[in-house]
């Protein structure tokens, strides 16, 4: 059957992914997988954002960022739960296979990478929020963040807690997710925020 067909492929190519490790690259893929490391870099995207767009257009494409991570999370907790996918590291034929392991094992679930979907649906709707501002096309900070999202979600390959299938599934809705939530931002930003004189008068 062909889906048994996709499970074996996506195990070989993540072992062989997997196997590509080293004490500088391990150390490497270890940081970057882990979530709180990233924090200062959300704080200065947050930071351009509102030096970019002012502080209403800025708060709007802030809040799109965080409705897209909720969306990421709570999708990929219940489709865990839905397929039961176990982990590679929970996996016989992976950790038979060599599996290299650099964090606990975690959760028994793996499908998909809230990772990957976090790192992306954080590039898509920032990305999409920067290009409210119409003066610059941004295309420096897509190839960045994009980068940065690639490689935060490629990381969870090389400390054993997910197939690559796992992370092309995240990416794609976490893109998708950051898209909608960014899209729906632009929109009501070109319909035009109300001004703070309007507002303050209409109370």
């Amino acid at each position: 059957m062909w889906i048994d067909w996709l499970h074996q492929w996506d195990e070989i190519l993540t072992l062989a992914l997997n196997h590509l490790h080293g004490p500088f690259s391990d150390a490497c893929m270890m940081l970057l997988s882990r979530k709180q490391v990233w924090f200062p870099l959300y704080g200065v995207v947050a930071f351009f954002l509102f030096r970019r767009l002012g502080w209403r257009k800025a708060l709007l494409v802030i809040l799109s960022v965080a409705l897209t991570t909720v969306a990421c999370d709570q999708t990929s907790n219940l489709i865990k739960d839905w397929v039961g996918r176990l982990r590679p590291c929970y996996n016989f034929n992976m950790i038979s296979g060599g599996l290299h392991m650099l964090e606990g094992r975690g959760n028994y679930f793996g499908f998909f990478s809230a990772h990957a979907a976090n790192s992306f649906g954080f590039a898509m709707s920032t990305l999409m929020g920067f290009r409210n501002d119409t003066r610059y096309r941004y295309r420096h900070y897509a190839f960045l963040i994009m980068t940065w999202a690639a490689l935060v979600s490629i990381s969870r390959v090389f400390v054993g807690k997910h197939f690559i299938g796992d992370i092309l599934v995240g990416t794609l809705i976490g893109l998708g997710y950051g898209a909608l939530f960014g899209y729906i931002a632009r929109r009501i930003i070109m319909k035009g925020l109300p001004s703070p004189s309007l507002s303050r008068g209409t109370l």
